[in-house]
């Protein structure tokens, strides 16, 4: 856990950091996020969320639609409301960070393009970045996530059915 990347909320109220390099990061491409971002897709950096702090503010959690059906957990700045990141309801265990909200988001390409069925028609896909129609399958990710980070999440997995 050598590196680490801050970020922040468009008025600086609430700031965070990220303990180490996400598990992979997602370029999303569905209606939901395009929607809900304002913009083309929404890239998401999936952390543990224990490797996740807020260092200064607070946060207020809202729920919103998403494609699953099942609904996300958007943390936001009570002042701007920026959202920082988001949690799936069934698996708060992972932060879905909003990779513009990092000091440096540069730092952070995405590892896969997710439901590029809906991806805006000028939108082109980088060669050699895996793609999906709609999402891939989780558990025969390798491909898509590093071996290291399959071990990350399958520890997290272990941990709680240990708890």
């Amino acid at each position: 856990m050598s590196e680490m990347f801050e970020g922040r909320c468009s008025c600086g109220n609430a700031t965070y950091r990220m303990a180490s390099r996400p598990l992979v990061t997602h370029c999303c491409h569905c209606r939901y996020c395009q929607r809900e971002t304002g913009a083309s897709f929404a890239v998401n950096a999936l952390i543990e969320a224990d490797r996740v702090q807020v260092l200064s503010g607070s946060l207020e959690e809202t729920t919103i639609p998403s494609e699953s059906g099942m609904g996300l957990i958007m943390l936001r700045c009570p002042a701007c409301h920026t959202a920082l990141w988001s949690h799936y309801v069934q698996d708060r265990d992972i932060c879905w960070v909003r990779v513009g909200t990092l000091n440096n988001p540069d730092l952070i390409e995405p590892d896969v393009h997710i439901y590029t069925e809906s991806k805006q028609p000028w939108v082109v896909l980088p060669e050699g970045v895996p793609n999906f129609e709609k999402f891939y399958d989780w558990e025969n990710r390798l491909g898509v996530w590093s071996a290291e980070s399959i071990q990350r999440d399958e520890a997290l997995v272990a941990s709680k059915d240990d708890g």
